[in-house]
Order: structure tokens, then sequence, then C-alpha cells
């Protein structure tokens, strides 16, 4: 992968200097930021964003650090669910080459999407062969994808190959913003891509590429950087970023001893033998089924939004994952499960526990979960 910059444009980062995955795994397109101060308390951050004040990736928030009993929920939630991980894995990258080709080139969306990438780059290699370059950007919600970084790449590949990654989807959010953003970038006179996302979890039908639409754990949901190669959430900020940066972001490299992104990999990858039948027969039955996205996971959420009383779409957050995050980094105000006693859910019951966030249970819930964020406003 090429390390050249284009039209002024920086170069990708990567690591051990930026990140700690190794340097073939990714190369970041971001500008680095780590020696800026840009945390901010949760509860103010919070109240800023949500009186309009401030645009959430113009800060970041304080990164919650647990415990080492929560440390140790992780592993154990690992443990349990790396072969299920390592099936949807297989399933979606297989879907991706078959349907793509072998030539892509995988854009992962920092930083949710971008273990994500490295699996599917790892499978790639694994199992046919390839070295498909791998490379991580930033789409910010309201704000589009990074134009630069998608400059950059239109530089050094065909726009056409490049395959956008993340981890889940929730309410489908982050998948209108992106196809609108690729749609406003080429209207403008820029590169072309196709903008079909690739996860591998689509609990809320929203995407046609995916290894499964079951609202499951994916276990790199439950940490913030630590298990995202050290690397912050993505900034965007008129004071730090110019016309020709890319977006930003930090790499906490004083957290390396509490890193397990390696951690996750290997568990992840060491299943990929066990995982090949299962995968190879997931890629196929999905190949075959009507994948045409229903949108069910929005109506679902517009649905929980009038029930509860809640001012914006925003406020809710659907799906395993998106629940984790609101108790990580965001002021939840209730928690909503299907299961009271669900296995998967026993980092979520620890979190909001520790929080003294309420957890609700509604049966006829169409995701697991679903968080809701307090509005402080």
């Amino acid at each position: 992968m090429s390390t050249v910059p284009v039209a002024g444009f920086g170069v990708p980062l990567v690591g051990p200097d930026f990140g700690s995955y190794a340097p073939d795994e990714v190369r970041w397109l971001l500008k680095d930021l780590s020696h800026v101060a840009l945390e901010a308390d949760v509860a103010s951050r919070e109240q800023r964003i949500q009186a309009g004040l401030a645009h959430y990736a113009e800060t970041l928030p304080v990164e919650f650090q647990p415990d080492a009993a929560y440390q140790e929920l992780f592993h154990r939630v690992l443990g349990e669910s790396a072969h299920r991980l390592a099936v949807a894995v297989g399933a979606v990258t297989d879907l991706v080459l078959a349907e793509r080709g072998t030539d892509v080139v995988l854009a992962s969306l920092a930083r949710a999407g971008t273990p994500v990438g490295v699996l599917m780059r790892r499978w790639a290699q694994h199992r046919h062969g390839l070295d498909l370059p791998h490379y991580a950007v930033s789409i910010v919600r309201d704000r589009g994808i990074d134009a630069n970084a998608m400059r950059y790449l239109a530089a050094h590949h065909d726009p056409r190959n490049v395959v956008f990654v993340d981890g889940w989807t929730g309410k489908g959010a982050i998948t209108k913003e992106l196809t609108a953003a690729l749609d406003e970038l080429a209207r403008g006179g820029g590169p072309r891509f196709n903008p079909d996302l690739a996860v591998l979890a689509d609990p809320g039908a929203c995407v046609r590429t995916y290894g499964t639409r079951d609202d499951f754990l994916i276990a790199s949901a439950c940490l913030n950087s630590t298990v995202s190669g050290l690397v912050s959430r993505t900034v965007l900020n008129d004071q730090l970023i110019g016309p020709h940066d890319f977006h930003g972001a930090k790499f906490y490299s004083e957290l390396i001893d509490q890193d397990v992104s390696a951690v996750l990999l290997d568990a992840v990858t060491a299943e990929f033998d066990s995982a090949t039948a299962e995968a190879t027969a997931r890629c196929a039955e999905i190949k075959s089924s009507d994948r045409s996205p229903t949108w069910s996971g929005w109506r679902s959420v517009e649905s929980i939004r009038e029930q509860y009383g809640i001012s914006s779409v925003n406020f809710v957050k659907p799906g395993v994952g998106e629940t984790t995050r609101v108790l990580l980094r965001r002021v939840p105000w209730r928690v909503l499960v299907q299961d009271a006693d669900d296995p998967a859910h026993e980092h979520i019951r620890a979190l909001a526990l520790a929080r003294s966030v309420p957890v609700e249970v509604v049966p006829e819930l169409a995701y697991s979960a679903v968080g809701l964020v307090k509005e402080v406003s």
C-alpha cells in the first residue's frame, strides 16, 4: 500500500507510530491529533451537543476505562463469541469477493469498522491467499465522509474497487450518511464510489452485504480505543482540520498496557479454520436470499421514539453494539432488552449497574437491546 502524498494531502498513518495495529493491517487516512487536548467531561459535552452549541465530532469524550471485573468479562465474552464472529467475518468477506472481485480495496469506517476490516483482510489472506489493501477513513454524521481521504483513495486505486466496511448497523444512519456523502462527492466532480456498505451484523436490515442479520454481540463493541488499535473516535474541528487535511484522531499510546486489540483479532483468527464450512454455507444462503434493505430497524426506532416521548431518533441507539456504546461514552437514560437474563447482555447489565441506569424488559422489542440517551439540554 502506497504512502505517497497526493495533491498536498497527508500520507497514511501506520503503527507503531500511530495505533497498535501492524503497518500492513491498516493505514489510517487521518491527521494525528495526539498532542491536542480534546477530551471533555461526558455530561458537559453531552449538554453542549444537545443544546446545539457543539457538534459531537469537534471534541472527544473521556474514554471509559473498565475495572478488572469488566476486563475479565470482556475476555469471557470474546471466548464465547469468537467462533460466531469468525463465521460472520468469513461470510461477509466471501460475499464481497464473489460480488466485487478479488482486487477489492477495504475502506473501514474508523473506528468501529476498523477491527472488522483487519479481520476481513486476514480472512482473505488466510483462505484465499489475497493481500488486500486496507485503509481506515472517517465519516461523521451530518458532516459526511472525509472527501480528502476519498481523493487519496481514488488517486491510488480504482474507486469502483473500494468496499466500505463497518462493524454493524443500528438504525442505518451511517448507511444513509455514506450514500448521501458519496453522491455529493460525485456530483461535485469528485470520484464516484460504490456506496454499498459491508458489515458483520445488519440487524436493522439496511444493507445488502452482511455476515448475519442477527443482533448479536461483536466483542469489539465492549470497549473503546483499547480494542480498536488505541485510536480515538475521529475528529472534525475547523480549528484543527484544514482544507487539505484528513479528518483527525488521537493515538492513546499511554494505554498500551491495557490494549487488547491484538487479543481480539487473534482470538477470532484462531477460529477461521473451524468456521470455514459454516461461513461458506452462510455466504451461499445470503447470496440466494432476498437481501433488499427493508429498513425495518428505522421503523422500530421511530416507534420507540414516539412511545417514550423522545425528541429525536438520534437519542435511540438500537442493537447490542449501539447500546453498549451509549453506556460507554454517552449519558444513558435507560436500556431496553428483550430478555432480562440474556447471556449476551451480561456486559450491558454490568455497565448499567455501574452507571445506575435502569434496564427495562420489552419482549416485543425488534432488537435484542436498545440504549436510550438522556436528553440533558
